[in-house]
């Protein structure tokens, strides 16, 4: 078995996909196919079902999963032993959300940016579910979590900070003024948020939903950026990251309501459980976690 067809599998696993795959390993189509052939006749055995438009592991597929990362990963440390300069190198494919990208990691990117320069980083915009998915089927390196969970099934986190949220309107919206708020309280308003699967906006919704009854639709505006316009416009109110708007928070475009989510998130990075890190990849972790605390105290 030849690693390049190994490590065409294990993609191809993970993704379920063969145009996935070959999007991301940049070969054609055919070329993925051709390769997953190959190895099926290499080992004598079909490796998927093919069902239409879709693919699946067949039983043989399965066992296999575990044995290529296995091989791949000791042929990746065999590699770095053997080439391994003063210098760390090496690629790292990293899934986060957009609040941890805009607001917690620009320092942690332009250092690496200057200070390892053989390090190459590949930013993947994905949430919760999505990210321990590739993480634990090996898309992914690493991943930034926001979750109330600190502990995740296949996966080893390092916890980085509390991220605190705070709900936010337009100086002159009618709750602006409250001394105090419930949950209740908001049962009429205009809620504006990200979308689905953003973990704060989904325990929110979940809270007001338990409260109330059913919460009131939300105004969906995609990013945060576009989120916190749409409050400082007066169209609603809106639960996001302290850290995301703080400067609005400090030059009155927008008010903090007086009311207090009954969850906590922590922000964290998470890499698959069992997995051996090479040396440029413990590195990310150590700086994230140095860099994270750091912008804490």
């Amino acid at each position: 078995m030849e690693i390049r067809l190994l490590v065409t599998f294990e993609k191809v696993a993970a993704h379920l996909s063969f145009t996935q795959a070959a999007a991301e390993l940049k070969y054609a189509q055919s070329s993925v196919t051709s390769q997953i052939r190959s190895l099926e006749s290499s080992l004598g055995t079909e490796l998927f079902d093919r069902l239409g438009s879709r693919i699946r592991l067949t039983e043989a597929g399965e066992r296999l999963v575990p044995y290529a990362r296995r091989i791949i990963e000791l042929s990746e440390e065999a590699r770095a032993a053997v080439v391994e300069t003063d210098e760390p190198a090496g690629a790292i494919t990293i899934g986060t959300m957009e609040s941890l990208t805009s607001y917690r990691l620009p320092e942690l990117l332009e250092l690496f940016h200057h200070r390892y320069p053989r390090v190459k980083l590949s930013l993947r915009p994905t949430l919760g579910d999505e990210t321990r998915r590739a993480l634990r089927h090996g898309v992914y390196d690493i991943g930034f979590l926001m979750e109330r969970e600190t502990e995740h099934t296949g996966l080893k986190s390092e916890v980085l900070a509390p991220e605190p949220l705070v709900l936010v309107a337009a100086p002159g919206h009618p709750l602006a003024g409250a001394g105090e708020l419930a949950t209740a309280d908001l049962a009429d308003a205009q809620l504006v948020g990200t979308e689905p699967g953003c973990p704060y906006r989904d325990l929110f919704e979940g809270e007001l939903r338990e409260r109330t009854g059913a919460p009131p639709p939300f105004m969906e505006f995609g990013t945060i950026e576009a989120t916190k316009r749409g409050v400082a416009a007066g169209l609603g109110v809106a639960l996001l990251p302290r850290m995301t708007v703080r400067s609005e928070l400090a030059s009155g475009a927008l008010v903090a309501l007086p009311w207090e989510p009954p969850f906590r998130l922590h922000t964290q990075v998470a890499w698959r459980e069992g997995k051996r890190l090479p040396r440029h990849v413990r590195l990310f972790i150590d700086e994230t976690v140095r860099l994270v605390r750091e912008q804490e105290s």
